[in-house]
């Protein structure tokens, strides 16, 4: 194949390009704190968003594997905050295990009532999200809103979430609102500090759809 261009590819076979990716992960990563069951998810996060510092600064609850994993298999909902994620999502994985992503950012009635309330359309989706079903995973990389207002109704018994995997990029209220997840009695995956965002989070949920595959 001529690229138009004196370099050339070391591959371009995506198998062989994953392959490489993540042994390169594992020869540069050093020293982490993470248990080998934790890693997994962890690679493939670094994999996504080629940041070292991202990944080494995750944080896992206890729980965190062996309940997504769980979820995964008995079918429950994945709750995103932003499209990008549902977009991104592997979907055909999870299918087979009945699992469906949802997302109602954009919900014609979620955008009624965000305006109503002057409040955030996240907060208002995470909401809906919440009164449709109990258990799920919900997948925030996008919104800190979502995250804290999905962390007040846990501390009310409201929401009962199997897993959060809150991992939101940004300036405003983005590392208080992990911070404030991470303190949480509940399975949980976050990360400390201001990165994050969309790619990383359907990086772990991917994984974790690998996962279940595996057990």
């Amino acid at each position: 194949m001529d690229f138009h261009t004196d370099f050339k590819p070391i591959t371009v076979q995506p198998q062989e390009i994953e392959r490489t990716s993540l042994a390169t992960i594992t020869a540069e990563i050093g020293d982490h704190p993470f248990t080998e069951e934790q890693y997994p998810i962890v690679q493939r996060v670094i994999y996504a968003t080629a940041d070292f510092e991202l990944g080494k600064s995750m944080v896992f609850h206890k729980d965190a594997i062996q309940a997504g994993i769980q979820a995964i298999k008995n079918g429950e909902k994945i709750v995103t905050d932003v499209k990008m994620i549902h977009v991104g999502i592997s979907k055909q994985r999870l299918e087979k295990y009945g699992c469906k992503v949802k997302v109602h950012i954009s919900d014609s009635d979620v955008i009624e009532e965000a305006k109503r309330l002057n409040l955030t359309r996240a907060i208002v989706s995470i909401r809906k999200s919440v009164r449709e079903s109990e258990g799920g995973i919900y997948a925030i990389g996008n919104a800190p809103t979502a995250l804290l207002e999905l962390i007040r109704l846990v501390k009310e018994g409201v929401a009962k979430p199997s897993l959060i995997i809150g991992m939101p990029v940004g300036f405003v209220s983005a590392a208080e609102s992990k911070e404030e997840l991470a303190k949480l009695d509940i399975p949980f995956i976050t990360n400390i500090g201001r990165k994050g965002g969309s790619t990383a989070v359907v990086a772990a949920v991917n994984a974790f759809s690998l996962l279940a595959d595996s057990k």
